[in-house]
């Protein structure tokens, strides 16, 4: 089956996405286990794809460069370039298909977890000098 973000049918797509069957649980947990990544992973979840700078923007750009890219290239999520900007997109069919209810597992509690907003807050005091 080929999926219509695949990069030989799509040449606007990153080429560093992992196909379906090649996506490792080992790889998708490790990437989800950063609370940036984590916090992120909760927003793009909403549906659709949204642009990177829309995603936590109050986290500069070049450290979000580093946590899209551990995104990519685990599986969990699809990055495409679209003239000046990229765009990013829950791989949810295929993390489902590979591991059934992981992503709902790990995403349900975080809409009354206030751990990961408190993460976000945190950083967002050190980068301004205030005491956390």
């Amino acid at each position: 089956m080929t999926c219509s973000h695949d990069t030989r049918t799509n040449p606007r797509m990153i080429a560093r996405h992992p196909k379906r069957e090649d996506i490792r649980l080992d790889a998708v947990l490790t990437a989800l286990g950063n609370p940036i990544r984590l916090a992120a992973v909760r927003t793009i979840a909403v549906g659709g794809e949204h642009p990177c700078c829309d995603v936590l923007p109050q986290i500069p750009k070049s450290t979000m460069t580093h946590h899209w890219r551990a995104l990519r290239d685990s599986g969990v999520v699809w990055q495409r370039h679209i003239g000046r900007e990229y765009r990013l997109e829950l791989r949810r069919e295929d993390l489902d298909s590979r591991f059934p209810g992981l992503l709902d597992s790990i995403l349900g509690p975080l809409v009354s977890d206030p751990l990961t907003q408190e993460t976000i807050s945190e950083y967002d005091r050190s980068r301004q000098g205030a005491p956390a």
